[in-house]
């Protein structure tokens, strides 16, 4: 509303001055100049100065109140790396609309301090199977306990990122949801369950943060504000990867193997990207055609056929499989919204409440194809049954090499995946790309998909000890590279490294050898399975060396772990409590402990998958 001389006490040069100054001021500067004029006019009054005192507490403390609400606490959980970057993203969002937010990982805040913040954001991922990511251990423990404070004052909200192929879907954030509201914590924005393509619902979640913040102090945060501020990012990321040349493609393992390991070289000239050793490669692969055609045959679609991905974005139905639909696992939410356009009773008898069993039994080991034969006939279009497919997630690779060695390039070590399961031979989609189709002169699109719970020592000369069998030596290889690249100084590093073959499966033999002469690395066992009757794997040979590793482990030695989380993972670190327990003569209770504060001093550090 604009002042006038005919609707206000004011001549025209006042009402001039206040239409120029009113639009400028903010509500705080509004709210204390409307109590100034009121304490102003009361003292006049009543002659005395009592009504302005209390006018000046009421300014004091809502002044008090709009600096609690802009202080934002971002807590995440991050195995990969994913959780943390929007974090980050998140935090850079909220500070372009006024707030003053701190970021930090949970393995690194104090729990204590969680009775002092009073708006909480959760950025965090569930790993394995349900499980907490290795940064949120302590913290989901602390939560969970009865040492856990009260949190009336606390508003909160949740960001889940799971993936819905696994029965545990964002399992961790749901924990971390009902209890924070058990504490008393009251619900800022109902929490979001994002799948592995989870741009978009993040972006929404963090846009209802917003609003509901907004809410809280009768502001309103506009969608521009969060969306320009995330524009200020590199530019080639997780949401616009990088065309990137292959430069080479060799097969590490000799004639003969059982396996196939092939070792990537791939220029990143004029990208811009950067890594460390620890980080990881994102690559968005593309469908096996032969399984492509089979699906298209087996539905009776025309491959040209045109289909919308999303407004703005239309393909060609062969394109879209090709490239952008994820055709070979099934989840649970892809089995209940196939159901709908299928007219098979069985599928829909599948689905109902109930037979959740059956159905983790069925999605074990088939695709889309399987799918699609086995529960005919299907009442749909193209169009309707691809909108019921989600985006094919990118594959994450260890990085194994340091840039500071290979300027410009990034070497990938990938285990071809290939197994029979239900009548059929199946493939994993990346390995088999590379393994089969990818040749030199091709391109990829790439990002780097930074670690940062996976990293050297930031004091060179702290000693390291390295355990990755087959494809998990990756990351060590790059280890080994940054620490002979910079030359300074190093602390010992010990390898143990596994595979089946000494002859044919010994990874980057020459270069291991090489570091060993050089001094580079201290110190390497291995342990190769198959070369003997008894199966001798990475965890016989630590127990054959318990006494010294210990003694490393005392000297301050931080431990890395890449691999396969299931059994090597699992059983390397029951090893390392046995070998804690014996060496350090303590219970098991107090190897766990030792073990703990290690991870919580980053001398424990696993990227395990």
């Amino acid at each position: 509303m604009q002042l006038q001389v005919l609707n206000s006490p004011f001549n025209q040069e006042q009402a001039e001055l206040l239409n120029r100054l009113l639009p400028t001021l903010t509500e705080l500067q509004k709210f204390w100049l409307s109590g100034f004029l009121t304490a102003s006019q009361m003292n006049t009054a009543l002659g005395t100065a009592d009504a302005q005192v209390t006018q000046q507490k009421k300014i004091q403390q809502h002044t008090k109140e709009q600096t609690i609400q802009k202080e934002i606490t971002i807590l995440y959980g991050s195995q990969t790396g994913n959780a943390q970057g929007l974090a980050k993203k998140a935090a850079k969002t909220l500070e372009g609309s006024g707030f003053q937010v701190t970021v930090t990982s949970m393995s690194d805040f104090k729990p204590n301090n969680l009775k002092k913040v009073q708006t909480l954001l959760i950025i965090v991922s569930t790993h394995g199977e349900g499980d907490p990511p290795d940064s949120a251990l302590t913290f989901h423990e602390f939560i969970h306990s009865k040492r856990a404070p009260k949190l009336e004052d606390l508003h909160f909200s949740i960001l889940a990122l799971g993936d819905s192929s696994y029965e545990f879907f964002c399992q961790t954030g749901k924990e971390f949801d009902q209890r924070l509201e058990e504490l008393g914590g009251t619900r800022l924005y109902p929490r979001f369950d994002c799948d592995v393509d989870y741009d978009e619902p993040a972006a929404e979640w963090l846009e209802g943060v917003l609003g509901s913040l907004g809410d809280a102090q009768g502001e309103s945060p506009t969608p521009s504000q969060s969306i320009a501020h995330q524009a200020v990012e590199s530019v080639y990321d997780r949401s616009n990867p990088f065309q990137a040349e292959v430069l080479e493609n060799i097969n590490l393992n000799g004639r003969g193997s059982n396996k196939e390991t092939r070792h990537l070289e791939i220029s990143l000239e004029g990208s811009g990207l950067t890594f460390e050793p620890g980080d990881s490669l994102g690559i968005y692969p593309e469908n096996d055609p032969a399984l492509v055609d089979l699906l298209i045959e087996e539905m009776k679609w025309n491959p040209e056929e045109l289909v919308t991905i999303k407004p703005g974005d239309v393909r060609p139905l062969r394109t879209a499989l090709l490239s952008h639909y994820e055709i070979t696992i099934l989840t649970k939410p892809l089995l209940e919204k196939a159901a709908q356009l299928s007219a098979n009773k069985k599928l829909k008898e599948l689905t109902i409440p109930g037979n959740e069993q059956m159905v983790k039994a069925y999605l074990d080991g088939r695709d889309l194809l399987d799918l699609v034969r086995d529960f005919t006939p299907w009442i749909c279009s193209a169009q309707e049954f691809v909108s019921i497919l989600r985006k094919i997630p990118a594959r994450l690779y260890s990085i194994a090499s340091s840039l500071a060695a290979n300027p410009d390039e990034v070497h990938l070590t990938i285990g071809a995946v290939r197994y029979d399961a239900h009548g059929r031979e199946r493939n994993g989609v990346c390995s088999i790309l590379a393994a089969e189709r990818l040749k030199p002169g091709d391109t990829l699109p790439v990002y780097i998909q930074y670690n940062e719970n996976f990293k050297l020592p930031q004091n060179p000369e702290t000693p390291i000890i390295m355990v990755g069998p087959g494809t998990g030596a990756a990351p060590f290889r790059s280890f080994m590279q940054e620490r002979e690249e910079t030359g300074f100084p190093q602390g010992k590093s010990w390898l143990f490294f596994g595979d089946q073959h000494f002859v044919t499966d010994f990874l980057y033999q020459t270069e291991w050898q090489k570091w060993l002469k050089n001094g580079t690395l201290t110190k390497m066992d291995v342990a190769f399975s198959r070369d003997t009757n008894q199966k001798v794997y990475v965890q016989h040979r630590m127990q054959e060396n318990s006494k010294e590793l210990f003694e490393w482990l005392q000297d301050g030695a931080a431990v890395y772990i890449c691999g396969d989380e299931k059994h090597m993972a699992h059983d390397v670190h029951q090893t390392l409590l046995t070998i804690i327990e014996k060496e350090g003569g303590m219970s098991r209770e107090k190897a766990e402990e030792y073990l703990t504060q290690m991870q919580q001093n980053k001398r424990y550090q696993r990227d395990v998958y």
